[in-house]
């Protein structure tokens, strides 16, 4: 699968006629005859060839005055694979879109994240995907408007401006526009028990009542991704690594604590066979796109198994713990300055050191939130709170902790952005200048924060250990020169490299 897809019709129309949902989030098949636009999956008769057009993302198939399928809903497909396996311009400002920044800061924010002007941005988008930065925004804001609208009993005003909406007005000509029903119209196409469940205190049978001051707002959520999908290492990693307080795993979910532009939050994440179950309690139910934005990027949801697996098979060494165990993702982060500060805390310890330290600053210096559900205590430590601690109370060597108080100023003042937005290869060279900082340290931030579906870790014990194991050159740069035809997804075999043993990292909790 490539970029521009969408522009190759044949192809197009052989997924739509086989109803392939592996390309659902790589192009949207408008249908010219009933101006509806829809997924390639799409379960109703297909149309003729001749009354299909595609478009490369649901924003660009509204400007063309398209809406949503009601049977296949479109809005919902998960992401295209290409805006996390990409470094340019456009696929950094889709990282950001998706993180609300538009909504936040607007456009001209979203410009100077990324340092171009916003003709140059809206150019470039238009070019690829068929519509602006605000329209890409604002059929995200319509997605988060359906979610509240069905799984909520918000009054629509509550549900308006916490999609992100500045105008009720706006808000509902939106809604109309997309998905050809007014905001209480598409309400009432749900069942009154699918909100019984999303606020304290409702009951079976009756819409929940919107939660009170200062009471989170719960939501239940299924997350989608492209199958298949192995959650062992997955969920395995997370919970294995997880921070006492800031995580933890309870009945068969991973929960976590959440830093959010509005306020806060906690999720839990339940794999199933079919999606990831997520139930979000959100201090701001504005933090709301956010929230899945992140956890669908900490989970890797977006990823292409299937042309991921297909290109590591090529190696005949590799190819039985693809067949093996298939659909392996990379744990990722919801914060990458926290994920930064744990690679440091775990430089040339074991995993229980690493939480035990981490644990300490999160006791230490973490800011206290309620988690009526578990047993969340804090969330972790901002790069603020901890560039003012006393580098004097960290338990660790001289150098480390040089390598630590340098790292969290950098992230104070913003000399250092490991955001969604960042360039990966200047990031690389600025982390590779601060002290205390290797391959190994850099490749990991690489991976499972920046995002980076290539980085690779030749000279981790583990990684060596595996090759060794399997018959692979063992020696950093032999293995390196190995891997080079595995790329663009080193990232990914460095997952099944890792599952070779039998550290708790690679197995689903019970």
């Amino acid at each position: 699968m490539q970029t521009g897809m969408y522009t190759e019709t044949e192809r197009c129309v052989r997924a739509v006629q086989s109803k392939d949902a592996r390309f659902d989030g790589w192009f949207f098949t408008a249908v010219l005859t009933t101006r509806i636009y829809c997924r390639p999956s799409c379960p109703v008769v297909p149309p003729k060839p001749e009354n299909m057009t595609f478009h490369p993302s649901a924003a660009a198939c509204q400007q063309a005055g398209f809406r949503a399928c009601k049977r296949c809903r479109p809005d919902t497909s998960p992401g295209s694979p290409e805006w996390n396996q990409r470094a340019d311009l456009v696929a950094r400002a889709m990282r950001l879109i998706a993180d609300g920044v538009v909504d936040r800061e607007g456009v001209p924010g979203l410009a100077a994240r990324l340092g171009y002007s916003t003709r140059q941005i809206e150019r470039q988008l238009l070019a690829e995907l068929g519509a602006g930065p605000l329209a890409l925004a604002r059929a995200q804001r319509a997605q988060t408007a359906r979610i509240l609208i069905e799984t909520t009993a918000l009054p629509m005003a509550d549900v308006a401006f916490a999609a992100g909406f500045s105008a009720i007005r706006t808000f509902n000509d939106t809604v109309r526009e997309v998905f050809a029903l007014s905001p209480s119209d598409l309400r009432a196409r749900v069942p009154r028990r699918a909100t019984a469940a999303t606020s304290p205190g409702a009951g079976p049978g009756r819409p929940a009542r919107a939660a009170g001051p200062g009471t989170p707002g719960v939501l239940n959520l299924r997350l989608p991704f492209r199958a298949p999908l192995n959650p062992d290492n997955l969920f395995g990693h997370l919970a294995a690594t997880a921070v006492p307080g800031v995580e933890e795993w309870r009945d068969g979910a991973y929960r976590r604590t959440l830093r959010l532009p509005y306020g806060h939050g906690v999720v839990a994440l339940t794999p199933r066979p079919d999606h990831i179950a997520c139930r979000l309690m959100l201090s701001d139910l504005r933090d709301l796109t956010v929230a899945i934005s992140r956890c669908r990027r900490l989970l890797d949801l977006d990823a292409d198994p299937v042309a991921i697996d297909d290109q590591l098979r090529t190696d005949p060494l590799l190819a039985p713990l693809v067949d093996k165990a298939p659909g392996r993702r990379v744990p990722r982060t919801v914060d990458e300055a926290e994920f930064a500060v744990r690679a440091v805390l775990g430089q040339q310890v074991s995993t229980a050191a690493a939480r035990t330290h981490a644990g300490r600053l999160v006791t230490a210096h973490g800011e206290p939130v309620d988690d009526p559900e578990g047993g969340l205590t804090h969330l972790f430590p901002s790069p603020e709170a901890l560039a003012a601690l006393d580098p004097a109370s960290l338990a660790m060597p001289r150098t480390r902790r040089t390598t630590f108080t340098t790292l969290v100023g950098q992230l104070a003042d913003k000399t250092l952005r490991l955001g969604v937005e960042c360039d990966w290869t200047e990031t690389r060279a600025r982390l590779l200048a601060l002290p205390g900082f290797g391959p190994w340290t850099v490749d990991v931030i690489a991976m499972r924060a920046l995002g980076d579906p290539d980085a690779f870790l030749p000279t981790d014990l583990g990684i060596r250990r595996a090759a060794q194991e399997l018959g692979l050159p063992s020696t950093p740069a032999a293995l390196t020169a190995r891997a080079a035809a595995w790329q663009p997804w080193r990232a990914y075999a460095v997952q099944y490299l890792w599952a070779t043993d039998s550290h708790p990292i690679n197995f689903l909790p019970v």
